[in-house]
């Protein structure tokens, strides 16, 4: 009798399964084509660029310091040598720390431009999918095997343009 139950429970499991539709869209497709994704890249690949050319500016004094320090190494007594070199040092934990922070920073920002773009994503897929009555909506590059299943990538795609023409016109 338990065996029967589970086999009742198996198989109307796979039968609502089987009814259920399932689509499929390509993400990055969609984030490639939305105008926000493309103006959040720019942003994140200024502050990178910024962040780049601080580190590159502070390292070229820590060189030019080490340089100094090199040139005046054997005139200095024990004492100032140890002062020096301790100088040295704290000027290149200073450079790892700022790099350290300019990495993280760089991931906060990150995040707080994205946020927005996948909620739209997520918003668009949402509309389509309660139109088309589908009960799932898998990303194809999240899968690793897949046949059948509706393209929905082109009708995300019109709510997402429409989502994100809004949000722009928002801002």
């Amino acid at each position: 009798m338990k065996n029967i139950l589970i086999v009742i429970a198996l198989f109307s499991s796979f039968s609502s399964f089987a009814q259920s539709k399932i689509g499929h869209v390509n993400s990055q497709v969609l984030l490639d084509t939305i105008e926000s994704r493309k103006e959040a890249l720019k942003q994140l690949d200024a502050y990178k660029l910024e962040g780049m050319k601080e580190l590159q500016e502070m390292n070229k004094a820590f060189e030019a310091a080490y340089v100094i320090f090199q040139q005046k190494e054997k005139d200095l007594s024990p004492v100032l040598l140890k002062m020096e070199q301790e100088k040295l040092g704290r000027k290149q934990q200073e450079l790892e720390a700022r790099q350290q922070e300019l990495e993280k920073g760089l991931q906060v920002y990150n995040e707080e431009l994205n946020k927005p773009i996948l909620d739209r994503i997520t918003k668009a897929i949402e509309i389509v999918a309660e139109r088309k009555k589908m009960s799932y909506i898998i990303d194809e590059s999240a899968t690793l095997y897949s046949k059948g299943g509706i393209d929905c990538t082109a009708e995300v795609m019109i709510e997402l343009l429409r989502l994100d023409a809004e949000a722009i016109k928002n801002k």
